[in-house]
């Protein structure tokens, strides 16, 4: 490899621009598979950057410092996601006490899911503790793993793993289950599958993508509350 090659694939500016032009890549496939459930942009650039970081031997803290920037823009991107919600926040009505009920419910039995199913299967206790807030949005995935005695890395695997199952396998589960009100649509993505179960159902449409935005907001603190007390209680 050429000094100038090598300068230039482990410069941080080939980390943002791979990042880039791996999801619009997957954008391109999601449009040309007329939206198929496999075809997630988000899916599709992690399958070519990392393939690209293995092939080119590009060290991963090399990567994730020159992908800062996109890290810190996921914040306001999350915020963005009231936008549509406050556009559909008249459907709100007659929605908010279901909803409040449901949500808490939802994270318990993800984190009593998640630590049991670890148990069955043999895992030990950090393992327990690291898969148990796996369906919190990743940024709180890693904050609760690591406050809670967990592997934040995993945790961050996880919850994108969670996020990826979900926003592919998602919709279809729910279109099995006959669930058509675009709201608990939304809310059932958001729980389960965060930002990019959001993305895709915002996608889909509008109503259910911000109640999938806010879904995910309201599952990763009930997520922050619930954690410790039933850590407690199952371990």
């Amino acid at each position: 490899m050429s000094e100038t090659r090598e300068w230039l694939v482990h410069s941080p500016v080939f980390a943002l621009l791979l990042t880039l032009v791996a999801y619009r890549i997957g954008r391109e496939v999601r449009d040309r598979t007329g939206g198929h459930a496999l075809a997630q942009p988000v899916l599709v650039a992690i399958v070519l950057v990392a393939a690209a970081v293995v092939l080119l031997d590009v060290d991963y803290a090399e990567y994730r410092d020159g992908t800062d920037v996109l890290v810190f823009w996921l914040g306001p991107a999350t915020v963005a996601l009231a936008i549509p919600l406050h556009r559909q926040a008249h459907r709100l009505r007659g929605f908010l006490v279901p909803m409040l009920v449901a949500i808490p419910l939802g994270a318990a039995v993800s984190i009593a899911s998640a630590v049991l199913l670890v148990r069955a299967f043999g895992g030990d206790e950090l393992l327990e503790r690291t898969t148990a807030p796996k369906a919190a949005t990743t940024p709180v995935a890693i904050a609760l793993a690591e406050s809670n005695g967990g592997i934040a890395a995993l945790a961050a695997v996880l919850a994108i793993l969670a996020g990826i199952l979900g926003s592919v396998a998602g919709p279809a589960v729910l279109d099995v289950l006959r669930v058509r009100d675009h709201r608990a649509r939304g809310l059932a993505q958001g729980a389960v599958s965060h930002g990019i179960g959001a993305s895709r159902m915002l996608a889909a449409h509008e109503t259910e993508g911000a109640f999938a935005g806010l879904s995910m907001g309201l599952t990763a603190l009930a997520m922050g509350i619930l954690l410790p007390l039933l850590l407690a209680v199952l371990l």
